[in-house]
């Protein structure tokens, strides 16, 4: 029973085992340094509880995307089914019906609860584009549009909304510190935000902030708070240092006297405060409780050689406040990280696709090496080198599946029939027809909102004769979804009924079908149209053609990245770009010292996703063409100020090319000569 452990060093299998076999322990944190086998452990934990008798539908586990809810699932039910059976014969089947996101969660628990707490059941959730939308209508409907001096636009009012939700804050304290610049509208936004709210009632829709700020209000209901905590004897959650306030007051809410919570995270890869989230959760977890929790920490790494870790364990111990830990390692050998400072971001290029092929020629594929950035333009010079070069590569950001239109345009199909009060979905939708504008769509939802049946009320408009010919398709197609559901025919119901609107509208409707086609496939994943509503709006997938590049048809290509977008993954090569003050700490995130210290977080991440080889290039100019002013147009960069001289001796510094460099060096030096003026003087 117990060889299932076997395979965990001793630190994870404390984590692993912490309290009396499937009973609910005392509170654990679990700080796991990157590379650490955060995953694995985490998975072990649930698996060893419920082959000592916790049963998994008591068993809440949360991640923070749905695809890693799945992978954690698919690690439990081995580990598990294998240990129940001694490792004979057929593995016992094991599910976590209660794993998912916190949204996803939050999502399934609103529904059950719908009917108590003022809600439809049938409520759909807007994605943050629709929301947006929204918050223009009301921002319209109040004049604020029309203000003489400018006012926030909807995106920037939406991000103000969703800050103050997410940090459980006053909004009067969110402005002067995120929003400085729109502090003066704090009446008129006040005032925009609980129109807003009433919106969404009305219309029985909710936004992805709604989701939390609602799980957390019912959890201040005592019958509500006993009933949600009381169905889980394990709350586990994963990533503890990406949670907002707002979350963290959800899990103390759910288990008050941590009871059974076990969370997993790393402070020194807190990298989210743009989304809200706050390294303190995790800094000040022990103490949420009485007694506090345990703490386990994990320092064995097994992704990266010593010196990498050498030098990233002494960047990050600069921090002002962390949770004491030194990664360590038995991957002998490796040189030092590399400081490579080059002339300039050509040069950073040309040296980045140097190494790459040479690389290559050793014997590393194009795909086991990544080139990370701060912010997604630093990687522009570099497109264009490896575009040169005929180097096929994928940059990690992008068009989202959900933001395409004609996506878009059906998921809109599928909500209005869910829930017809559904503004945003139905002006979507009804602008769709010919000769149908804003303002009969306006009239036919306005008569929407004003009755109780509302579907009856788009069955029994009257339409012009500019739209009489398209309306009867549309209200059977209403009416056949609504009253005869199939899924996942439901789906191609609706493409059938869209694809002539979508020829008339996008010329590439050929190509744009293959992603309806591709939506239809994921649609058979869902068991019904509810839930695919939800879960897609809530997790949606990346990809998709409208807008987009050329297929990859490569065998191999090199990875870009942000750092953000890199958290959670590894190479073995890591090309660091515009490793100097002003790109990390970047300009935007050296203001404070909370800012500060997370751009020192990021470096660490970026060094950490290194297994053999680290190089961080640091170009000595910038081009600037924002300046008007005559003369040089160049920026000269220093060096981080992560990597201070007192930890210089775990890099390894090289110039790059040596020559070159100082050719360029020695050329700065010398007082300039003014050939032009030679040239007229030929002919004086």
């Amino acid at each position: 029973m117990q060889n299932y452990l076997d395979s965990l060093n001793p630190e994870q299998r404390q984590a692993a085992t912490h309290g009396a076999g499937g009973k609910a322990a005392g509170p654990l944190l679990v700080i796991a340094g990157a590379g650490s086998g955060k995953t694995n452990t985490l998975a072990h934990r649930v698996a060893h509880l419920i082959v000592n008798g916790a049963d998994p539908r008591r068993i809440l586990l949360m991640t923070f995307s749905r695809r890693a809810a799945a992978e954690m699932g698919k690690r439990v039910e081995r580990i598990a089914g294998r240990a129940l059976t001694g490792g004979r014969g057929t593995p016992v089947a094991v599910s976590l019906p209660w794993s998912g996101t916190f949204h996803g969660i939050g999502a399934r628990l609103l529904r059950e609860h719908a009917a108590g707490i003022g809600l439809d059941p049938a409520f759909t959730i807007h994605d943050r584009g629709d929301s947006a939308d929204l918050m223009n209508l009301v921002r319209h409907d109040l004049g604020l549009s029309r203000t003489e001096a400018r006012f926030p636009a909807k995106a920037t009012c939406l991000a103000i909304y969703s800050r103050t939700v997410n940090e459980d804050g006053v909004l009067d304290d969110i402005l002067p510190k995120a929003f400085p610049w729109c502090a003066a509208w704090s009446a008129e936004l006040k005032k925009l935000f609980a129109a807003y709210v009433e919106a969404k009632q009305r219309q029985q829709v909710l936004d992805y902030d709604d989701l939390l700020l609602y799980w957390r209000e019912m959890l201040g209901v005592p019958h509500l708070a006993e009933d949600m905590g009381g169905r889980f004897d394990h709350v586990l959650v994963d990533e503890y240092q990406d949670t907002n306030r707002l979350q963290a007051a959800i899990l103390i809410g759910l288990k008050p006297g941590g009871e059974g919570v076990t969370v997993v995270g790393d402070d020194a890869q807190s990298i989210y405060s743009f989304r809200a989230a706050t390294v303190r959760n995790i800094l000040d977890f022990p103490r949420q409780f009485s007694p506090p929790a345990d703490i386990v920490t994990l320092e064995r790494n097994y992704r990266s050689t010593v010196p990498i870790l050498a030098a990233s364990n002494a960047v990050i111990g600069l921090a002002s406040e962390r949770y004491t830990k030194d990664l360590w390692s038995d991957r002998q050998g490796g040189g030092k990280p590399l400081l490579v400072t080059v002339a300039d971001e050509g040069d950073q290029a040309r040296y980045v696709v140097t190494e790459i092929l040479a690389n290559r020629e050793a014997g590393a594929l194009l795909k086991q090496q990544a080139v990370l950035f701060r912010s997604s333009h630093h990687s522009g010079p570099l497109e264009v080198e490896l575009t040169r070069r005929n180097i096929p590569f994928v940059k990690f950001g992008g068009l989202k599946f959900l933001e395409a239109a004609h996506v878009k345009d059906v998921l809109a199909v599928l909500r209005f029939v869910e829930n017809p009060r559904d503004r945003i979905a139905g002006f979507r939708v009804l602008q769709l027809l010919p000769g149908l504008g804003p303002t009969t769509a306006a009239e036919i939802l306005d008569r929407v909102a004003e009755v109780a049946h509302p579907a009856e009320a788009v069955a029994g408009w009257r339409p012009p004769p500019r739209i009489a010919g398209d309306w009867p398709d549309f209200v059977a197609l209403c009416r056949n979804l609504r009253e005869s559901p199939a899924w996942p025919a439901d789906l191609e119901r609706a493409r059938l009924w869209y694809e002539p609107h979508l020829e008339r509208v996008h010329e590439d409707a050929v190509i744009r079908r293959n992603d309806l086609l591709q939506l239809e496939q994921i649609a058979g994943g869902y068991p019904s149209r509810e839930r695919f509503l939800t879960e897609l709006t809530l997790d949606p997938p990346d990809a998709t053609s409208d807008e987009s590049g050329p297929a990859m048809l490569d065998e191999d290509y090199l990875i870009l990245s942000t750092i953000h977008s890199a958290k959670g993954q590894e190479w073995k090569a890591v090309f660091l770009l515009n490793g100097v003050d002003g790109c990390i700490p970047s300009d935007l995130g050296a203001g404070t010292t909370e800012e500060l210290e997370e751009e020192r977080r990021l470096l660490y991440v970026a060094m950490t996703r290194a297994r053999d080889q680290l190089d961080i290039v640091i170009p000595q100019r910038f081009y600037v063409t924002q300046q008007r002013r005559a003369g040089d147009r160049h920026l000269y960069a220093q060096r981080t100020r992560f990597i201070p001289d007192r930890i210089l001796d775990r890099f390894e510094p090289r110039l790059w090319p040596g020559a070159t460099f100082a050719q360029a060096a020695r050329a700065a030096s010398r007082p300039a000569v003014d050939l032009a003026a030679r040239m007229r003087g030929r002919w004086g």
